[in-house]
């Protein structure tokens, strides 16, 4: 797929992935609408300085936000071709130390939040004569590990969606990618750490520089692939998810401590 003049929106583009992607998506000719929770200068100081990119509110917290924000857009959402279903937050450790509350949020913004989006967005990616939705599913949805149990779970959630829409679209101008998300050197992988604290060695599992990986995303795009995976040993855990349970089983006994 063209990205030069192409308009896209990215969510979560403060930080992180959706930071980097942004920057590349940019320098590449598209036309970037940074989504970010809300336009006060503390989100906005982290949306890349570009000419190609222009900062948007976009808060995922409910369904009403949701719908305000696509409202502010205006005739801006009819003009998206590409949307990037990227923004998410974590949170880890054992299930019965969730807050309640974060357990919502973490539904909420990983899986209801871009299905909604996607939903409201799809009459108008399907008059482009090719458009794509782009979803940042996460090593995690198949290789749901103890520790990660809410935030594995909507992962999941995301990648089932992910693979339905894909089929459902299958006769229209609209495709989807689905991007296998590995461990990305963020302010997100510093919380898993944090989270795995006395239950595993998280200092030991193996970062993706954001910007590496956005070029990676971008080429994907590109290609129209409908699946980027996370190379490296993490496409081993994908491949042990399509397999027996028990193996996937051996690895989390051996590394994770309750």
């Amino acid at each position: 797929m063209e990205l030069d003049g192409t308009q896209v929106l990215v969510t979560g583009a403060n930080r992180g992935i959706g930071q980097a992607l942004a920057a590349e998506l940019a320098d590449r000719g598209a036309r970037v609408l940074a989504g970010v929770r809300t336009l006060d200068p503390e989100h906005r100081a982290g949306v890349p300085d570009h000419d190609g990119i222009e900062a948007v509110q976009m808060d995922l917290s409910s369904r009403t936000t949701i719908q305000s924000s696509l409202e502010a857009l205006g005739a801006k959402a009819d003009r998206v071709a590409i949307l990037v279903n990227n923004a998410g937050v974590y949170a880890g450790g054992l299930l019965e130390r969730h807050d309640p509350e974060q357990i919502y949020e973490l539904a909420q913004t990983n899986f209801v939040a871009p299905i909604h989006l996607t939903r409201a967005l799809l009459p108008t990616l399907a008059e482009h004569d090719e458009a794509k939705v782009v979803n940042n599913v996460s090593i995690v949805g198949y290789a749901q590990f103890p520790g990660s149990t809410v935030y594995g779970a909507t992962k999941a959630g995301l990648a089932g969606f992910s693979d339905s829409l894909r089929r459902e679209l299958a006769d229209t101008p609209v495709s989807v990618l689905h991007l296998v998300t590995p461990g990305i050197d963020t302010d997100m992988m510093d919380e898993v750490q944090k989270a795995y604290e006395g239950h595993a060695d998280a200092e030991g599992w193996g970062h993706v520089e954001p910007e590496d990986w956005a070029e990676k995303v971008a080429d994907a795009i590109e290609r129209d692939k409908d699946e980027l995976g996370p190379g490296g040993p993490e496409s081993v855990a994908k491949l042990m998810s399509r397999g027996p349970a028990k193996l996937l089983d051996v690895v989390a006994g051996r590394v994770f401590t309750r």
